[in-house]
């Protein structure tokens, strides 16, 4: 597959910002104003195997002060090429949008000393070029930040199986403080302790006789799949209203045995299930 690059300008104020961050987390390397005339020098960066990018997003904008000259010469050398994949993304908005958006942040417009109304009216002619090269038109006239997301989220999400949403399942010991970070918390101190069998003491919840020994009761298998089905129900809500990093906390007494078992089955159940979920044990060498 070819490297991808998404270059994202449009109007002030219609969100190019807010469009950086969901390529960010979609996991895409993104540079904010980067000058027109380095975007070849990027792209010849990008290029190098050891570079190990394979998805970049470029947000550029009037504030950039050859963009208008320089971008139409760029855009056609980025085409000519056939080792990298270029969409232009133009985000634009109405002028009733844009005018409550400059007034709600009390943000004043690139183009400088005119009336918003009128810098909003020139921009939009200045860049009627810009946007004629576009592959892609959004107008956000009536998107929430959320919307957009699911707009961009679908449009250009990774074709490498990575899912948009981040997990990290992390076990912990209660004695030792709850996650601060956490946003989901599963409490586990009521299962089987194997601390109290002598030959599983020393052992973790990464252990097969840990494992084993736990698996061997109705009540955590019951817990685990009723913890799941939780999780099936939950994470898709998440990510509908454009959560990107969910931290679920999965505690017991000491965070070396219930806990690191349960959330390593939390996490191959995720993974399964198509998320990508990474695992850290916070306090099973304690």
């Amino acid at each position: 597959m070819v490297p991808q690059l998404v270059i994202i300008t449009g109007l002030s104020g219609s969100g190019m910002s807010s469009a950086m961050n969901v390529f960010e987390d979609l996991g895409y390397f993104c540079v904010d104003n980067l000058p027109v005339q380095l975007i070849p020098s990027f792209v010849q960066l990008c290029s190098r195997p050891e570079a190990g990018i394979r998805h970049a997003a470029l947000v550029v904008n009037i504030r950039e002060g050859e963009f208008l000259n320089s971008f139409p010469q760029v855009h056609a050398q980025l085409h000519g090429r056939n080792d990298l994949e270029t969409t232009v993304l133009f985000l634009e908005a109405s002028d009733s949008a844009l005018l409550r958006r400059f007034s709600e942040t009390r943000r004043p417009h690139p183009l400088g000393d005119a009336s918003v109304f009128e810098a909003i009216r020139e921009e939009r002619e200045r860049l009627s070029p810009i946007r004629a090269l576009a592959d892609y038109v959004i107008d956000t006239s009536d998107h929430t930040v959320h919307s957009l997301r699911e707009t961009l989220r679908k449009r250009f999400s990774r074709s490498d199986g990575e899912a948009g949403m981040q997990l990290t399942i992390m076990s912990f010991g209660y004695k030792y403080g709850i996650p601060i970070d956490a946003d989901l918390l599963f409490d586990v101190r009521f299962l089987p302790n194997p601390h109290f069998v002598p030959e599983l003491k020393e052992l973790t919840g990464n252990d097969a006789p840990v494992i084993d020994f736990l698996r061997s009761s109705d009540e955590v298998n019951e817990t685990i799949s009723r913890f799941e089905d939780l999780l099936d129900y939950l994470l898709p809500l998440y990510c509908r209203e454009g959560k990107s990093y969910i931290t679920i906390g999965v505690g017991c007494t000491g965070g070396k045995h219930r806990s690191v078992a349960v959330a390593n089955a939390l996490a191959l159940h995720l993974n399964r299930d198509g998320y990508h979920a990474r695992v850290v044990h916070r306090d099973v060498n304690k």
